[in-house]
């Protein structure tokens, strides 16, 4: 199954960091396709969107200073499909990804995706008081997956967040 292209420019707000594309975003080639997962819900009910966007703009979404990736670029019906030598190499791309583009804030859609990149063993939802990649600001967000069993007011509040953070910044 092919890859989903990354969404990525130069002086992005955010850069929205998953896991690994789900086998139905790796089938239609656009992030967080799978119509049980509640990222573009999340997005519009935080306010970080106008309106809640379709899976086929998602490259629409850079307009707004918003791009996308993945810590492993091959599609999989889920986390436990994907090996260490994956995440191993992932951590390498993303991270010259991270410093090659540089984002205002790095996303992490999913404790376990930080986790995975960071080698740290917890984290905590939100900003974290240190950065991967020097210049990048790093943020914790619950995954937006439908398995998720965090009440979704909790984590629209979370991504609230991120809105209020870019909403402070004059270079926004």
């Amino acid at each position: 199954m092919p890859e989903v292209d990354d969404h990525l420019d130069y002086g992005l707000s955010v850069l929205f960091i998953g896991f690994n594309p789900s086998l139905r975003s790796g089938e239609t080639g656009h992030h967080y396709a799978n119509p049980r997962n509640n990222f573009w819900r999340i997005l519009e009910q935080s306010g970080l969107t106008p309106r809640r966007y379709h899976p086929t703009e998602d490259q629409d979404l850079l307009k707004l200073g918003f791009g996308f990736t993945n810590i492993v670029a091959r599609p999989t019906r889920g986390v436990e499909d994907i090996a260490r030598e994956e995440y191993k190499e992932g951590r390498e791309i993303l991270r010259k990804t991270l410093s090659t583009y540089l984002p205002k804030i790095a996303c992490y859609v999913g404790k376990g995706v930080y986790t995975e990149f960071s080698g740290r063993k917890k984290a905590n939802w939100g900003f974290q008081p240190q950065s991967q990649v020097d210049g990048v600001i790093d943020f914790v967000a619950p995954s937006s997956s439908g398995l998720v069993r965090m009440p979704m007011k909790e984590i629209v509040e979370i991504y609230t967040e991120l809105r209020l953070e870019l909403e402070d910044d004059p270079e926004n």
